[in-house]
C-alpha cells in the first residue's frame, strides 16, 4: 500500500487563554491520499480553520506529527513552511485575497511565478477552462464574488500544488454560483492530480467530496 500524502497523527494545538491555554485540537490523527478529496465539517469553533492553517504551514502545532509525501512539516521553521506554501501547498481563502493592484492575469500566474513553476500555456488552459480568457486584463474590482472566486482558483491550481486546502470556498457565493464554481474547482483538481482538503459547512459541498471527517471539540468524531 503506497504511503498517504498527508497524515496527521495525534495533533494538537492551544491558544493562550485569560487563566490557562485553551485546547483548539486534541488529538486528530488522518490520513489524505494523493487525488483524494476531503470534506472537513463541525461547528463554528471547532478547530476546521485552525487544522487547516497547520497543514498549510500557516501556523505550528504543539504536538503531534504533520507528514507531507513522508516529510514531518510540523518541525519547519518559517522560511521552510513559506516555501512549502509556495512549492507544494496552495490554499483556496473564503475572501478570495486577491492581489487588487494586479490584474486577472497576473493574480493567477502569482504563485506560479512565486515558486518558479509558471507555465504560460497551462495558465491559458486555466483561465480558458475557468471562463476567464476575456477577463484577463480586469482588476479584481471589476469582477463579481463568483469570477473573483475562479480567480483564486486559477492561482492556486497555476502551480500544480501537490495539495489543495480550501477554507469554505463558496462561502461568499450564491448557491448556484457556488454550485458552478465548485463544479469548476473538483473538475481541475482532478485534471492536476492534487489532493483537496476542503474546510465547509455546507452538507451539499461535503457530500460531493470523496469522505468526509467532523470535528468535534478539537477531535474527530
Amino acid at each position: 500500500m503506497s504511503e498517504p500524502l498527508l497524515s496527521l497523527d495525534g495533533v494538537e494545538k492551544s491558544y493562550p487563554g485569560a487563566e490557562a491555554p485553551v485546547p483548539v485540537l486534541r488529538g486528530v490523527s488522518f490520513d489524505l491520499a494523493g487525488g483524494e478529496t476531503l470534506a472537513l465539517t463541525g461547528e463554528s469553533g471547532s478547530g476546521k480553520s485552525t487544522l487547516l492553517h497547520l497543514v498549510g504551514g500557516l501556523d505550528t502545532v504543539d504536538g503531534g506529527r504533520i507528514r507531507l509525501e513522508g516529510r514531518d512539516i510540523a518541525g519547519l521553521d518559517e522560511a521552510g513552511r513559506a516555501r512549502l506554501r509556495r512549492e507544494r501547498v496552495s490554499v483556496v481563502f473564503q475572501q478570495f485575497n486577491l492581489i487588487p493592484s494586479l490584474d486577472v492575469a497576473a493574480n493567477i500566474a502569482f504563485q506560479a511565478r512565486l515558486s518558479g513553476r509558471h507555465d504560460p500555456d497551462w495558465t491559458a488552459r486555466l483561465a480558458a477552462r475557468l471562463g476567464l480568457e476575456d477577463q484577463l486584463r480586469k482588476y479584481p474590482e471589476d469582477l463579481s464574488g463568483g469570477q473573483q472566486q475562479r480567480v483564486a482558483i486559477g492561482r492556486t491550481l497555476a502551480a500544480r500544488p501537490r495539495l489543495v486546502l480550501a477554507d469554505e470556498p463558496t462561502g461568499n457565493l450564491d448557491e448556484e454560483t457556488g454550485g458552478r464554481v465548485l463544479d469548476l474547482m473538483l473538475e481541475l483538481v482532478a485534471e492536476t492530480g492534487a489532493a483537496l482538503l476542503c474546510v465547509t459547512h455546507s452538507p451539499a459541498l461535503a457530500a460531493r467530496m470523496d469522505r468526509r471527517l467532523t470535528l468535534t471539540g478539537g477531535r474527530v468524531a
